[in-house]
């Protein structure tokens, strides 16, 4: 038998952000068999190859333990050979200060198929992030992007003459530059600015002069750092929102009471305690560690909320869905779908499942032509329109409770089907129906299992006490969380100590009752019982904190 040919595909993954990957590097990673990246590519892109992926982390900063260059050429020249579609995922562009010569040259040695994939590199897309444009008609006629990683071996004499200078890998080296442009004939009055973490929720903005930015950063980490220096930093107070830019919030904080905006090229000293580094945009939940607990397989949509509203966002899948140990009573409610008056769907999952075995015994909707539908959730109504239905009842308060409540009818003699999970679900719901004279057939649609395992990330987080909230948005996964951590953290018996000084946010009354059972208190309820409530929840929690 041929083996398949493997490919290596040197990939930029731009500054951090998923947002700014290429669609082409988006879907490479979607289908890499092997995932080999650097220390300075962002955890969340790491979410976006399959769960199969090899992953391979081989550091690549600067001061730090990484693997050598040409251990890391031997990785790709394996793994390709092995006839594995390879992703070697750089920050940035691959060829701008990418270190690649070294990569290509071992895998044309070897034969093996390779490709280039371009980055948005973090030269470009940090100052634009910033408000700092590169070019100007009058202020940058030209600017030179450059590595100070080696500042001795750099001509300052020509740099110092630029308009504009965009330089990488330059925190470490701060005072050298400075000195080597002052000592050049540069003003010590240029503005100058550094982006830390640029295109990423930690994103931090200093902004000063040449004269006393090494004074005023002494005490702070600087990497991984972009710096600009030119008149063009002066520029960013015009091209942001009016209410954020630096110089206005220096000035509302000092008191300090100013007639005009200063000129374009006039340069502002910013004291000492006045240094910022605020953000670009002030988001609500920039800072904040959010640990997110899903079902495994899950979309990430909500994680997506809360990266773009500041907050680094660890995922932990904690309930693994799947199907039931028999289809039989379900497959036997479908086959006499028209004796029943009313469907009850309470989840996604349970939709999911039914549907796929109403499509297995040959039917579609229209076996549904009969028979009402009652949703609990919005959630799960939209899942039902994905499958061209409109629920005729869905009740106001997203609980099963309330849909007893609120019933649009008299239940007395109505047959209800109601696919449910196997075991450990509420059984109010059944218990009321019941009350009010339906006659109720409860047939498993799927389980929820505990997954094997808790993934490196969030163990480690969990462990050095890094996070500052944790979600939960079902009672289960409160239950499996502690099922997992127990197995982990076997010396801390009582699941309360281990989130001690964190934030428990419940997406609703019967999650927030399983945390009181479990971790005796809940923070942050959502008023309203979805994801978008419990990002609201969030969102005025972390206002108020």
């Amino acid at each position: 038998m041929t083996q398949e040919k493997g490919k290596v595909y040197l990939v930029g993954a731009g500054p951090g952000d998923v947002a700014y990957l290429t669609v082409k590097a988006y879907n490479l990673l979607a289908a890499a068999q092997v995932l080999v990246y650097d220390a300075l590519v962002d955890a969340q892109l790491l979410q976006c190859v399959p769960p199969d992926c090899l992953k391979l982390d081989v550091g690549k900063r600067g001061g730090k333990p990484s693997t050598t260059q040409a251990d890391i050429n031997k990785l790709l020249v394996k793994h390709c050979q092995q006839g594995k579609q390879v992703v070697r995922l750089k920050s940035g562009d691959p060829l701008i200060f990418g270190r690649c010569t070294s990569e290509i040259e071992a895998l044309k040695a070897s034969g093996c198929d390779f490709e280039l994939v371009p980055g948005i590199s973090s030269a470009l897309a940090a100052p634009l992030l910033a408000g700092i444009p590169l070019t100007d008609p009058v202020l940058s006629r030209t600017f030179a992007v450059l590595t100070a990683h080696e500042p001795e071996v750099l001509d300052w004499e020509a740099l110092s003459r630029l308009e504009t200078l965009v330089i990488l890998m330059g925190g470490q080296h701060l005072p050298e530059i400075v000195h080597q442009l002052v000592r050049h004939g540069r003003s010590h009055l240029t503005p100058i600015a550094i982006i830390r973490w640029a295109g990423t929720p930690r994103q931090q903005i200093w902004t000063a002069q040449l004269g006393n930015i090494v004074e005023q950063t002494t005490e702070l980490s600087l990497s991984p750092a972009v710096i600009v220096i030119g008149e063009v930093v002066g520029l960013r107070k015009y091209l942001q929102p009016e209410n954020i830019y630096l110089d206005q919030i220096i000035r509302q904080e000092s008191g300090e009471k100013h007639s005009q905006v200063p000129a374009v090229n006039e340069s502002i000293f910013i004291p000492q305690p006045m240094l910022s580094n605020f953000p670009l945009s002030p988001l609500p939940l920039s800072g904040k560690t959010i640990l997110v607990t899903r079902s495994v397989g899950q979309s990430s949509q909500f994680s997506d909320r809360l990266i773009a509203l500041g907050a680094t966002v660890i995922e932990m899948p904690t309930l693994e869905i799947a199907p039931p140990s028999s289809w039989e009573a379900l497959d036997n409610a479908i086959a006499h779908l028209f004796d029943f008056d009313w469907l009850i769907l309470t989840s996604t999952n349970g939709i999911d499942y039914f549907f796929e075995r109403l499509i297995a015994q040959g039917k579609d909707s229209r076996a549904l032509a009969g028979v009402k539908i009652a949703v609990v959730g919005e959630k799960t109504a939209h899942c039902l329109k994905q499958h061209s239905l409109q629920p005729d009842f869905i009740p106001p308060n997203f609980v099963a409770d309330s849909l007893v409540e609120n019933f649009p009818e008299d239940l007395h003699g109505k047959k209800v089907l109601f696919p449910r999970v196997e075991s450990g679900g509420r059984e109010i719901l059944v218990k009321e129906l019941t009350l009010k004279g339906a006659k109720v057939i409860e047939v498993a649609a799927y389980q929820s299992c505990c997954p094997s395992g808790i993934p490196p990330e969030a163990q480690l987080a969990l462990q050095n006490r890094k996070i500052d909230v944790i979600t939960f948005a079902s009672s289960k996964t409160v239950q499996f969380f502690c099922q997992l951590t127990d197995k982990i953290f076997s010396n801390n018996s009582d699941p309360s100590q281990l989130l001690e000084g964190v934030c428990i946010a419940s997406i609703g009354p019967q999650t927030s009752k399983t945390c009181h059972f479990l971790f005796r208190r809940v923070d942050v309820e959502a008023q309203e019982y979805t994801l978008d409530g419990l990002t609201q929840a969030l969102i005025t929690w972390a206002t108020n904190s």
